[in-house]
């Protein structure tokens, strides 16, 4: 499927649902790249596996750091701080 068909399948959506914003096939990679996989987790070589990227330096544009992301990485270390203090 092109891009294009997809846009046109997501802008369908779009309209059914009454959703106003604009969207796109690379809106749609980008959400998956950063708020489904960085938010899990999942390392940007991985990410970039799955973005079938051929270098991970492409995959570096996804790579910044989500709100979700930062406070599940504080609750991590303070999880890992009270495990030390034990």
């Amino acid at each position: 499927m092109s891009n294009q068909k997809t846009n046109v399948y997501l802008k369908a959506m779009a309209n059914l649902d009454g959703i106003k914003k604009y969207l796109s096939h690379y809106i749609a990679r980008h959400t998956f790249a950063t708020t489904v996989l960085l938010d899990s987790g999942v390392d940007l070589k991985t990410i970039s596996f799955f973005m079938g990227h051929s270098s991970i330096k492409t995959t570096e544009i996804y790579g910044k750091i989500t709100k979700n992301r930062a406070v599940d990485v504080v609750k991590m270390l303070d999880q890992n701080m009270l495990n030390e203090e034990s």
